[in-house]
C-alpha cells in the first residue's frame, strides 16, 4: 500500500520537542496534520495548550498555515489502567529499581505510533513525525533510535504500507532544539514556544520563566531550562 511522502503526521503534544517538529514538517512537506493522546496524565494541562499552539503557529506564516491541516485527538487512557506512574498517578518523580525515571510509562510511544500509523493509513500519509531524543532526555528505551527503526519496521510490515517515522531532534540537546527552532521560525517562534508549550511534568503553569512556564525542578522542567541557558550562553548573552 503506497502513502504519500510529501504528507506527515506529527505526533503534537503541545510541548517544546512537538512543536519544534512541528516547524519542521512544516517547512518539509505540502500537507500536515497532528495528532495527540490523552492517556490520563497527570500535567493534562498540555492538552489545553495544544490548539493554542497550533493557532499561534498558523500566525506565523501564510505557508505554514496553507500546510497545516487536521487535528486528532485520540483516547489512550488505557496506558493509565495498566499501572501507576509519575506521570497518569500522584507518585513521586524518582529513579526506580529498574534504573528507569518513575515517570516512564511502559509502552506509551509504541502505542502511540501505532495509533498515529493507523491513523495515517486511513489519512493516506506516509511519515510519521515523533520528538523522541537520546540525546538530552530522561532515559525512557522507547525514545532511542533503535526503538523507532524497529517500531517503523513493524508499521510496514503490520499495516502493509509504506510509512516512514521521521525523529529530527534525534541527536539534539535541548540547546541545539532551541537553536532549531530560532532556525525554523526565527525568534517569533521561539516565542511561541516559550509563551504557549507545556513541558512541565506536574502541569504547572503558574510561574513564567525565561523559558516559559513550569515548576523549574521536574526532570522536563530541568532539561527545558539548561538547554535554554546553554543556548542563551552560546549565543553569548546572559541566560
Amino acid at each position: 500500500m503506497t502513502h504519500s511522502l510529501s504528507s506527515a503526521l506529527v505526533l503534537f503534544s503541545g510541548g517544546q520537542d512537538s512543536a519544534t517538529c512541528l516547524a519542521w514538517a512544516l517547512g518539509r512537506f505540502d500537507r500536515v496534520e497532528t495528532i495527540g493522546f490523552d492517556y490520563g496524565q497527570r500535567h493534562a494541562i498540555e492538552l489545553a495548550c495544544r490548539p493554542k499552539v497550533l493557532a499561534a503557529t498558523r500566525q506565523l506564516s501564510p505557508v505554514w498555515a496553507a500546510r497545516l491541516g487536521e487535528d486528532h485527538l485520540i483516547d489512550a487512557a488505557v496506558l493509565k489502567s495498566l499501572g501507576a506512574t509519575a506521570m497518569t498517578h500522584e507518585v513521586e518523580i524518582t529513579m526506580t529499581s529498574a534504573g528507569l525515571p518513575s515517570t516512564f510509562v511502559p509502552g506509551r510511544n509504541l502505542l502511540f505510533f501505532t495509533l498515529a500509523g493507523a491513523l495515517a493509513v486511513r489519512r493516506g500519509i506516509g511519515v510519521l513525525v515523533g520528538g523522541m531524543c537520546e540525546t538530552d532526555y530522561s532515559g525512557y528505551p522507547d525514545c532511542r533510535a533503535d526503538t523507532l527503526r524497529a517500531q517503523e519496521q513493524t508499521l510496514r510490515l503490520g499495516l502493509d504500507a509504506d510509512i516512514r517515522i521521521d525523529a529530527p531532534l534525534m541527536y539534539l540537546d535541548k540547546a541545539a532544539t532551541w537553536q532549531l527552532a530560532e532556525e525554523l521560525g526565527g525568534d517569533a517562534l521561539v516565542a511561541v514556544i516559550g509563551e504557549e508549550t507545556h513541558t512541565c511534568y506536574l502541569g504547572e503553569r503558574g510561574a513564567r520563566h525565561a523559558w516559559g512556564y513550569g515548576c523549574g525542578t521536574c526532570p522536563a522542567c530541568e532539561l527545558r531550562a539548561n538547554g535554554w541557558q546553554r543556548w542563551q550562553a552560546g549565543k553569548g548573552s546572559a541566560p
